[in-house]
């Protein structure tokens, strides 16, 4: 289940962001340039920067967003005492309406190891957006 919960996140966004950037709109196009340009490595490196992102989107309750970062931050290199740091830093700063996309953001974690993750799913206040 988890590597099919991964690979629909990743073909869905893949054929949607084809979809838009198709379209002939500059706002759209440079709106999306400008979210590429920001995580790449300047001052602060990618790792740095994707968690950050993972942050950000904790405290926005965007679940696609989370995913999508705790996606890159994986790819970055973030290891799983990093993510829980992460974790900790969006839960303390956006509060107890957070958990339940930190167990979506768990849940994908998991996926991305490959590891079964039943229980997260069992225990959602809420199915995801």
């Amino acid at each position: 289940m988890g590597d099919k919960r991964v690979e629909e996140f990743t073909a869905f966004r893949q054929r949607m962001n084809e979809r838009i950037l198709g379209e002939d709109n500059q706002v759209v196009r440079r709106f999306f340039a400008l979210d590429t340009q920001t995580y790449r490595a300047g001052a602060l490196d990618v790792k740095t920067k994707e968690m950050l992102g993972l942050v950000a989107s904790m405290v926005l309750r965007c679940d696609d967003c989370i995913s999508y970062h705790v996606a890159q931050c994986k790819e970055a290199g973030v290891n799983r005492d990093e993510f829980f740091e992460v974790f900790s830093v969006g839960l303390v700063v956006g509060g107890s309406i957070v958990i339940p996309h930190l167990r979506r953001a768990v849940d994908f974690l998991d996926s991305l190891e490959g590891e079964a993750s039943t229980d997260a799913e069992a225990c959602a206040d809420h199915p995801a957006a």
